[in-house]
């Protein structure tokens, strides 16, 4: 498990093994969630990274909105 320290400036370094399995880059953002006293950091994807994630999706089976209540 990797560790890193908050600066005087409250700033965090995100250690390179983590950086580098998560391909992430310099400028890229992360959202910043908290929840339960835990703190997640979370890379923002590019909308152009999902084109074609729904491929193949069936759209027969969805819902109408009166019927998902």
């Amino acid at each position: 498990m990797a560790t890193t320290t908050i600066s005087s400036k409250f700033q965090v370094v995100i250690p390179k093994e983590v950086r580098e399995k998560l391909h992430l880059t310099p400028s890229q953002r992360l959202q910043v969630v908290e929840k339960g006293g835990v703190i997640y950091l979370v890379p923002e994807v590019p909308l152009k990274s999902l084109k074609g994630a729904l491929k193949g999706m069936s759209a027969t089976d969805l819902r109408e909105k009166k019927d998902r209540m």
